[in-house]
């Protein structure tokens, strides 16, 4: 989470990018910006009073938005997809074609069941 915090004669407002300070936690906040003397000594018991010494905003737009790191991650996102889309098409392909082996069950044909049920066969004998 960022934070920018902005002093203005006797007003400070304390800029978040997001709403993840419950009210323990900015008074811990606002006490150790007091106590490093980056906020006046006004402000922090006005605060911790419930008086309107310091203004908190939830808001992003201070931050900025960085074209090229939003245009590489993009890439990068549909990289990585079109790779695994890929990928899967290629081991469906294979493993459905045989490529990868013989996996099917094959049973043996009815003539050759009827051969094996009536018995030895007569062998061929050496007359010689």
């Amino acid at each position: 989470m960022d934070l920018q915090v902005e002093v203005a004669d006797d007003a400070v407002t304390v800029r978040a990018s997001r709403n993840a300070f419950n009210a323990q936690r900015r008074d811990s906040f606002i006490r150790e910006l007091a106590s490093e003397g980056f906020i006046p000594e006004s402000n922090l018991w006005r605060s911790l009073t419930g008086g309107r010494g310091i203004r908190w905003i939830i808001d992003r737009s201070w931050m900025g938005f960085d074209e090229m790191a939003a245009a590489y991650n993009r890439r990068v996102g549909i990289g990585t997809f079109s790779g695994m889309l890929l990928g899967t098409a290629l081991m469906m392909a294979l493993l459905f074609g045989g490529y990868l082996g013989n996996f099917r069950v094959v049973s043996a044909p009815a003539a050759q069941h009827a051969a094996a049920s009536s018995g030895p066969a007569a062998l061929p004998t050496n007359q010689g």
